[in-house]
């Protein structure tokens, strides 16, 4: 299947499309830290994604394990600005929507691909 048929991709990049803009109103002096880890973890996770795409089996699931945890890092970290104030009420709520639909997409491919084994 071509990764634009694939729904995470569709996801996952519709995710980090609202992400960067959202990022643009976060304070200036915490750029290189809040900021910049949560954008890495959303890029690593869109990476893994894609190198999983292109294995199989024992491999295709390291790499889905690795996206998994990027995931997590993304919903701590969205979590920590919303909490902050940096995200309204509505952004968070929008943020937390894409990435559970993310992490479910996830799941079931995870799921998938350990019953092959």
């Amino acid at each position: 299947m071509a990764d634009e048929e694939m729904p995470i991709f569709v996801r996952t990049f519709d995710f980090l499309k609202w992400l960067l803009p959202a990022t643009n109103s976060f304070p200036r002096a915490h750029r290189f830290s809040l900021t910049q880890r949560l954008l890495d973890a959303a890029f690593d996770l869109n990476e893994r994604l894609q190198e999983a795409n292109y294995r199989h089996g024992q491999e295709r699931l390291a790499k889905l394990k690795l996206a998994d945890e990027a995931l997590d890092k993304v919903r701590i970290y969205i979590r920590l600005a919303a909490r902050l104030e940096w995200l309204t009420d509505q952004q968070y709520e929008h943020a937390a929507s894409m990435v559970a639909e993310i992490g479910r997409l996830l799941g079931g491919w995870k799921k998938t691909v350990d019953s092959r084994r």
